[in-house]
């Protein structure tokens, strides 16, 4: 089993900055990919961005520029800095982790998700 516990949300206002960390325990070795989702309200949760065990990142096009992930170097742990944020990027963000594969389109676990509100 695998536990994944973010911290770092909050309240910003449009043009800011926020950083999001998500640690992982118990069964951590077996986790590859590593990233974050979001779900706005009406809306279905998408994908933000990914990391593989090796580095290799995805984005969304909508963060593309604006979103860095990176990944700690024990591995166990991811963080998201978000810079120039948006009215549009509030939502509550989940952290996300899948075994063994490098892709993260389906998630074997998920944190409890951090609330991000953007204001104009």
């Amino acid at each position: 089993q695998v536990q994944l516990v973010e911290s770092g949300g909050g309240l910003v206002q449009a043009g800011g900055s926020l950083r999001l960390s998500c640690a992982a325990s118990g069964s951590i070795f077996s986790i590859n990919a590593m990233g974050w989702y979001r779900q706005a309200p009406g809306n279905q949760r998408e994908l933000v961005a990914g990391i593989s065990r090796g580095g290799i990142t995805n984005y969304a096009d909508s963060v593309k520029g604006r979103f860095t992930i990176s990944r700690g170097n024990a591995k166990n742990t991811v963080y998201l800095q978000m810079n120039s944020l948006m009215p549009e990027d509030t939502a509550v963000y989940y952290c996300a982790g899948r075994l063994y594969s490098s892709n993260l389109s389906r998630p074997d676990y998920w944190g409890q998700g951090t609330q991000v509100t953007v204001s104009s």
